[in-house]
């Protein structure tokens, strides 16, 4: 797999940015609408925490482990959120997307269908990715929806897999986009984000 290193995605509606530490105050803007802190099911950073919160990012980064983002919408210019790849594995080649929260005005936009595209493309056709996987706590139905809007398999359920931020235990909904289904999936969020974003 080509290393993890930072790279700018972009689109028409979205930028997806290298995470610095110099997106620290937009981050806490947009985790302050909606206090989306609060959710439990969200590592969204609380006030003030921001910095530590990217700095942990950028560490799993530095050891080859993940690759996050900033979401910056193109309409307004603003930054509205983070996502990264994480969980990479060489044989066979694949990679997970999530640690992704919006501001609460972006969520159930086009915002998700454009960074999800953007991540897709490029872990399908310049990582040489054979499987792409999702992961979100069996609670949060509002993800797994959008998850499956996206056109991925639902595969099952790792049951008490994680911690939540709150130290409760969560069963993780997996799934997955693969190779072969790249080209319909990707033509379906083409026509997704004309629809939504028109």
């Amino acid at each position: 797999m080509s290393a993890l290193t930072p790279v700018l995605l972009e689109d028409a509606y979205v930028a997806l940015e290298p995470l610095t530490p110099d997106h620290a105050p937009a981050l806490e803007a947009a985790a302050a609408d909606g206090e989306l802190w609060n959710l439990w099911f969200t590592s969204a950073p609380a006030p003030g925490e921001a910095a530590a919160y990217i700095a942990k990012a950028l560490d799993g980064q530095k050891a080859g482990l993940m690759l996050p983002f900033a979401v910056r919408e193109k309409s307004s210019g603003d930054i509205v959120g983070t996502t990264r790849f994480y969980d990479a594995v060489n044989d066979p080649r694949r990679v997970a997307i999530g640690y992704t929260w919006y501001a609460k005005r972006w969520q159930k936009s086009h915002l998700n269908t454009a960074c999800k595209r953007l991540l897709l493309q490029h872990a399908f056709e310049q990582l040489g990715c054979v499987a792409v996987e999702f992961h979100t706590d069996h609670r949060n139905l509002d993800s797994q929806r959008a998850i499956e809007r996206l056109g991925a398999v639902r595969e099952g359920m790792l049951r008490n897999h994680k911690r939540r931020p709150d130290g409760t235990l969560r069963h993780t909904v997996c799934f997955s986009v693969i190779d072969n289904e790249w080209p319909d999936v990707a033509r379906w969020l083409a026509m997704r984000l004309e629809r939504l974003a028109g």
